[in-house]
């Protein structure tokens, strides 16, 4: 080869590379914390109070208390126990575009759980997504997210799940098609998408600011549900908070978006909100949220609740075009008043007037009181469809209504005429969902 073709190759070569890197930083995007642009710094060079652990409470308590706040902040249980099944035994199933993955049992069963984890394979577990066996875990278990937990804190879960009972227990084989059965190429997209890095504090900011970043950001990893997805399924922090549909339910907008976001909400509001799963004049909360509150938030520290709502009011707000600037009033008390489409109204009048009144608002509980709701006020409906269909499990607080589910009592059109009817009369737009649009919400839920 020339002298000259060779440095023609040379520059093709040093374009493609170029290029490839180029696009790589493209998808990737910023991390989650880049829009604080302030210094950070590794943990043990930090001055002010420690972000991360446990409030001050338990400071003194043994590593299996710790880890048990730690696990239930992490929201560790939810998803690893099915409808029905022992606490941490695995077997939940995620229905994804490609095929259902279930979660792992994580009770220290040593033949079918993560009995015989050592800690070093915890933390790889953990933080990079790796299995005792060195398979690659799919980032349906957060890794992305949990890769800032610090070391002491996933070892102290680590401890609590170790003095659970252990399960026999498998799940059942995933079902995921070619190529996403091929867990191997985890590996490469984890390469680009996972930071392998612990929490560092922003020194710029407050020791309350942040703790809630590591609250939100690590344990609680808020950004899963409520951050869209880029093209490689990762996290697109471009438009941090800005809402996205999991598991087939909406998680709506947490930026500091005033009309639609959470800037426009109280400290109050958002500290009910998260506490409890109410806020009044801002609805209650249901499907995946409904059990983040009642397993997780719920049982965190005041405190710790008070730092998350300092992170979240520090989040710039992107707008959601397909949301409301302005929600609806209370609707009228007469049925007779506004949209009078007979089959939506015919089912809301048979299973749901009772409970939610012809206005919205509900003189049997707050809890079941639309008006000022985004789920009624979101022209796209699905999380109006999904609550009908699945029906809500409130735990939280004690007494909490719950609804119950109507997915076998309707059909699909009937189910879409009721939600499109409810977006009508208690929303800004009314939604226009299909049978087929029912169905297809069907299949996305958790099993």
């Amino acid at each position: 080869m020339s002298p000259h073709a060779r440095r023609i190759l040379t520059i093709v070569v040093g374009i493609v590379v170029a290029a490839g890197l180029i696009a790589v930083w493209v998808i990737r995007g910023p991390d989650p914390m880049a829009f604080a642009g302030g210094p950070r710094v590794e943990l043990k060079d930090y001055k002010d109070a420690n972000p991360t652990g446990v409030p001050k409470a338990l400071a003194q308590a043994s590593a299996v208390e710790r880890g048990e706040y730690l696990a239930k902040a992490a929201d560790c249980m939810v998803c690893h126990t099915m409808q029905g099944g022992k606490e941490y035994a695995g077997g939940l199933g995620f229905k994804l575009p490609f095929g259902t993955l279930y979660s792992t049992n994580i009770t220290p069963d040593k033949e079918t759980g993560i009995g015989n984890y050592s800690d070093q394979d915890f933390l790889n577990a953990v933080q990079r997504g790796v299995r005792h066996d060195g398979a690659r875990l799919y980032p349906a278990m957060p890794y992305t997210s949990y890769t800032y937990i610090s070391d002491a804190d996933a070892l102290a879960i680590k401890a609590y799940l170790f003095s659970l009972a252990p399960v026999r227990a498998t799940p059942p084989a995933n079902t995921l098609s070619f190529p996403f059965n091929q867990r191997w190429a985890m590996m490469f997209w984890s390469e680009i998408f996972n930071p392998d890095t612990r929490y560092e504090p922003d020194t710029s900011k407050s020791p309350e600011w942040n703790r809630g970043a590591y609250l939100a950001e690590a344990l609680a990893h808020c950004g899963e549900c409520h951050t869209p997805r880029n093209l490689a399924f990762a996290l697109n922090n471009r438009k941090k908070f800005a809402g996205a549909i999991t598991a087939g339910w909406r998680a709506f907008n947490i930026s500091s978006d005033k009309a639609t976001g959470v800037g426009g909400w109280r400290d109050d509001d958002l500290i009910s909100y998260l506490s409890i799963g109410h806020a009044a004049g801002h609805g209650t909360a249901s499907g995946p949220m409904g059990e983040a509150v009642d397993h997780s938030f719920s049982q965190m520290a005041p405190e710790d609740i008070r730092a998350i709502v300092t992170y979240l009011r520090s989040v710039p707000p992107t707008t959601s075009s397909d949301l409301p600037a302005t929600l609806a009033p209370p609707a009228s008390a007469s049925h007779k008043d506004g949209l009078q489409e007979a089959r939506g109204k015919m089912v809301f009048q048979g299973a749901c007037v009772s409970c939610h009144s012809w206005s919205g608002e509900s003189a049997i509980s707050p809890m079941a009181t639309l008006t000022g709701a985004w789920a009624v006020n979101d022209p796209g409906a699905t999380n109006v469809a999904q609550i009908v269909i699945s029906g809500t499990k409130r735990h939280t607080p004690d007494g909490a209504l719950s609804m119950p589910a109507f997915g076998d009592a309707y059909s699909d059109d009937e189910i879409a005429a009721v939600a499109n009817y409810v977006t009508a009369r208690f929303g800004s737009k009314g939604s226009r969902l299909t049978a087929q649009d029912v169905a297809e919400l069907r299949k996305q839920t958790a099993e």
